[in-house]
């Protein structure tokens, strides 16, 4: 798992992450190495931190 710490401010929405990853990916071609990696892996750990954070928003 990255080390690398996730933004600050207001979190935004496991959909909006999820965007973000989609985009990274049809750019990449799915080619994950170095800095993409690391940003795969920043976006992966806010994206699971949203769904964290609407799943108990949500019960």
């Amino acid at each position: 798992m990255s080390s690398t710490p996730l933004p600050s401010g207001s979190p935004r929405s496991a959909e909006a992450v999820n965007e973000e990853i989609r985009a990274l990916m049809a750019e990449t071609g799915t080619w994950l190495w170095g800095p993409t990696r690391e940003r795969y892996e920043q976006l992966r750990d806010e994206w699971v931190a949203a769904v964290r954070g609407e799943m108990t928003t949500a019960a």
